[in-house]
């Protein structure tokens, strides 16, 4: 029977500072972890946690030199030597120290390169909890972060994870989940729908963290939204609202996470600015968050004067105006403007457009039967657009004999006529659109939905506008072809000159499309030349004006009127009576409209449209989600969503297509283009890791470097 060899432990013991020495066996020698400054202080305030591991220094004769050598501890040994150096501790003062045999077999590399790969980690969660421990003991972040040298908001940050649903900490702790899904988790506080979100991610492919993010958030309201920026964040939390911020990654303000409240706070300021501006006298006022693009149509704009500035405003005015023409002249060689320079000039040309941006001077009489509407600008500022007369409101001559005339001096006001204020109206209501099925019945590529097309087809209109008023050659193409055809091929009698612009309405749209990129452009252009026009001065007036003008100006001017004549709407024949369009009137406006497309080389890409899940992808069948993705990203990317559920499928489909340059068939130029820069079914697909690769493997390397991040 064999004796099995008992093992014998090195001792223990103090040895003076002064008598250890760094061996040249240490493996170290690449810096890594923190600093060697930071573990001196760390030992000033805890002592030495852990031991250092030496060896007796042997001299030539054989015998031990009472030196002892620091073949693993080195780091340790620097800055016990750092605070030598700094007179905070004593050249002799004892360290303890675990002392091996100077004859130990055991090579001293061997001892070294063991004591540092042998460590175990600490998991990130031990570590998160740990913060937690000693904060509800007392200790604030501020100390915590003191106490390991890190940021306060690294301290934030571990504290906010493990406040995570336990149930999903146990899962994180069993490493079923990754370190950036449990940072997308504390984005909300609510620990069942935590759990209710992972148990619907965990199982599917798609598990990332920002489709999680998007679960979690779908029903909060985002601090950027403009509600929110008109309201103030100070004002949503007085009222008791809450904004959830995101600690990990950059989230534009929170979200708001009481979307009622906040539309009730809303329509009260809305409320208090509409009855401030009926105060001034209008007859009527409406309110809402947003109105529809075009919604002054059919309404007579009233021609204030501008309030003249103060002396003091002049002043500030021309102060400002020789500060940016001094700097501009000053950074004109450079290649990229100063941070402040460039901040500077932004603030002088904001307050320079608020000089332009004068309010205007009404005539009481007309401010009785005129109104405003007050509502929310898309950078969250109040946007009142007052003196609109509605055609019932308009004054209206009274028959020629009637007594009543002349004693009201030739013209009857019209009926209502009044200098009181009418009551602010308020409307907050949305437009309810009606949205298709969750899922299809069948496999089959349904015809799109009629309001979907004639929506679609307002996008390119607006755009089509904007094109042609950008082209004054075309536009004159095309006013000369619209005055040949009515000369040569159609005559129509009327007064002197029945060449007339007859500006379109687009009665069904969708929400964006106020915010479009065309319509900022035409409004832009439209108050621009409003401007410079002598409106309120007579019809001699504005003829020698536009005489006066420079043929440039005079094209450009023609180009943007002839514009809003354009007409690329569909809308649905009506064969049956003189009423509508027929069929061959909608088959000749969309064949022209094609032509003015193509001539103006229109890309409706660059126009600002994408496919998103409220302007086409969540209104269409299964089948046409596919159909887009197919052609927008190819087979391979169809593969990945078919199986989803049509919500799901939408939400994937807008992130796969965007930036792909993907147009419906409404978009197109015309039916033989096939759409704009589709993707062959057999083309390969540049598609994120998580859905080309392992899980896994593809994770390693993140999963490692977020572990370092949070919890070094």
């Amino acid at each position: 029977m064999t004796t099995m060899q008992k093992i014998t432990l090195a001792s223990s013991r103090d040895i003076p500072f002064h008598n250890l020495v760094l061996s040249q066996s240490n493996v170290r020698r690449v810096k890594a972890g923190i600093s060697v400054d930071e573990l001196a202080e760390s030992i000033a305030r805890r002592g030495l946690i852990q031991s250092l591991h030496v060896r007796p220094v042997i001299g030539e004769d054989g015998a031990e030199t009472g030196k002892f050598e620091v073949p693993a501890g080195g780091r340790r040994y620097r800055a016990l030597e750092l605070l030598v150096k700094q007179k905070r501790l004593a050249k002799s003062a004892p360290v303890p120290c675990i002392v091996s045999a100077a004859d130990d077999s055991v090579l001293i590399d061997e001892v070294s390169l063991a004591e540092n790969i042998e460590r175990a980690p600490l998991h990130p969660l031990d570590q998160f909890r740990a913060f937690q421990a000693m904060r509800e003991k007392g200790m604030t972040e501020e100390s915590i972060a003191a106490a390991f040298f890190v940021d306060v908001k690294v301290v934030k940050q571990r504290l906010r994870l493990v406040a995570v649903a336990p149930a999903l900490l146990d899962v994180y702790a069993e490493d079923a989940m990754t370190l950036e899904q449990l940072m997308a988790f504390t984005i909300s506080g609510d620990h069942a729908r935590q759990a209710q979100v992972w148990e619907a991610v965990k199982n599917s492919w798609s598990k990332e963290p920002y489709q999680i993010r998007r679960m979690l958030t779908e029903t909060a309201v985002r601090a950027s939204d403009k509600r929110a920026r008109f309201l103030g964040l100070e004002a949503y939390e007085a009222a008791g609202g809450y904004v959830l911020r995101d600690l990990f990654q950059q989230d534009d303000g929170g979200w708001l996470q009481d979307p009622v409240l906040l539309e009730q706070l809303v329509g009260e300021k809305l409320k208090v600015e509409a009855e401030a501006i009926a105060a001034e006298g209008w007859k009527w006022i409406e309110v809402a968050v947003g109105f529809p693009y075009g919604h002054t149509m059919g309404l007579r704009a009233l021609m204030g004067t501008t309030v003249d500035l103060t002396e003091e405003e002049r002043a500030t005015r021309e102060a400002l105006r020789d500060e940016y023409d001094r700097l501009e002249a000053e950074y004109a060689e450079a290649d990229d403007l100063p941070e402040d320079v460039d901040q500077r000039l932004g603030e002088i040309e904001r307050v320079l457009g608020a000089f332009d941006s004068r309010p205007m001077a009404f005539d009481p009489v007309d401010l009785g039967r005129a109104g405003a509407f007050v509502s929310i600008d898309s950078d969250g500022s109040l946007l009142v657009e007052r003196g609109f007369v509605r055609p019932e409101d308009e004054q209206r001559a009274a028959p020629k004999g009637d007594p009543s005339s002349e004693a009201m001096g030739g013209d009857a006001p019209a009926e209502g006529d009044r200098s009181d204020n009418r009551t602010a109206v308020i409307n907050m209501a949305g437009e309810n659109r009606g949205q298709e099925d969750d899922e299809d019945e069948g496999d089959a590529i349904k015809p799109l939905p009629e309001r979907l097309v004639i929506e679609l087809t307002a996008h390119r209109t607006l755009a089509l506008r904007d094109a042609v008023s950008n082209n004054p050659r075309i536009a004159m193409t095309a006013l000369l072809h619209k005055l040949a055809t009515d000369c040569f091929v159609s005559r129509a009698s009327g007064s002197a000159l029945e060449a007339t612009v007859r500006d379109i309405h687009l009665p069904v749209q969708a929400a964006d499309l106020a915010d479009s990129f065309p319509a900022q452009n035409i409004d832009t252009r439209h108050a621009g030349w409003k401007a410079d026009m002598p409106l309120g001065q007579g019809d001699d007036f504005l003829w020698d004006w536009l005489h006066a003008l420079d043929e440039a100006s005079r094209q450009a001017l023609l180009a943007h009127c002839l514009s809003f004549g354009v007409n690329a709407l569909y809308e649905r024949p009506n064969p049956y009576s003189g009423m509508g369009i027929s069929q061959h009137g909608l088959d000749r406006r969309l064949r022209e409209a094609d032509r003015l497309a193509r001539t103006t080389q229109l890309d409706l890409v660059e126009a600002g449209w994408k496919p998103t899940v409220a302007n086409y992808l969540g209104r269409v069948t299964k089948s046409r989600i596919l159909e887009a993705v197919r052609e927008g990203a190819g087979a391979q990317a169809v593969e990945l969503i078919a199986h989803l559920k049509k919500g799901d499928m939408a939400r994937e489909a807008e992130r796969l297509l965007d930036g792909s340059g993907w147009l419906p068939e409404p978009l197109r130029m015309d039916d033989l283009d096939g759409g704009k820069d589709t993707v062959a079914e057999d083309a390969a697909v540049e598609l994120p890791a998580f859905l080309t690769e392992d899980e896994e493997v593809a994770s390693d390397d993140e999963d490692e470097r977020q572990h370092l991040i949070a919890a070094e």
